[in-house]
């Protein structure tokens, strides 16, 4: 049976989803990664060190609710069953476009930026934990590090091995950062344009997620029958 979750479709819009909210919280909510927490925690230190202790607490508050969202992922895995007519995953897009509809009605203000970057941060926490692999890899939908890496892995095989599979993920794991980077570009341009409303576009492509998923159980139903 073939898995919608580890297409490349589904891997590319989420991408471009990650980039998209990455530069959103950036660019909008006082200079917060929803995605990166590495570079939250790099500004938490900073914070820390400068004795700037209200810098600090509001670049922990992203990485506490990044943990809850990857707790939350995996307890949905667990406890909410993937029946006839929706899987596990798809539940956690739903909830996922259900949060950024209510982000996208809260306003610019230094309390309601951080009510914002909860909600983001969560997020992107869930969807990061829901879809680990793509064409039965493993890659990341929120960040770029890990792609690049292998990316980077699988091209030196290439050119060692000379095995055209090499080359294959290696240009998979690329074109799943440019399309991180594009989502970032549009992420930019849309919240300069929409401001709040910016994540609407986002609910739009997890949506479209939710359907490639569906469509592939109603397949895999009717090949059942």
């Amino acid at each position: 049976m073939k898995d919608m979750s580890e297409s490349y479709l589904v891997a590319a819009l989420l991408s471009v989803t990650g980039g998209f909210l990455d530069a959103y919280t950036f660019v909008s909510r006082d200079g917060v990664f929803a995605n990166a927490q590495t570079g939250n925690f790099a500004r938490l230190a900073i914070g820390i060190a400068n004795g700037s202790w209200e810098m600090a607490i509001r670049y922990l508050i992203p990485i506490i609710f990044f943990i809850i969202g990857v707790s939350v992922a995996i307890w949905i895995s667990h406890r909410v069953p993937s029946n006839g007519y929706l899987h596990w995953k798809q539940y956690t897009i739903i909830l996922e476009i259900i949060l950024l509809m209510i982000v996208s009605w809260i306003p610019y203000g230094k309390f309601s930026n951080i009510c914002a970057n909860i909600l983001i941060s969560f997020t992107c926490a869930i969807q990061a934990e829901s879809f680990r692999k793509v064409l039965g890899t493993p890659f990341a939908s929120t960040m770029c590090t890990g792609n690049l890496r292998n990316a980077t892995e699988y091209f030196n095989h290439f050119f060692v091995e000379k095995e055209k599979t090499f080359l294959q993920k290696s240009v998979q794991y690329f074109g799943i950062d440019i399309l991180f980077v594009l989502g970032a570009v549009a992420g930019t341009f849309a919240t300069k344009m929409f401001q709040t409303r910016a994540t609407i576009f986002c609910c739009i492509l997890l949506f479209v997620v939710v359907l490639l998923m569906k469509r592939n159980d109603t397949t895999d139903s009717i090949g059942n029958v």
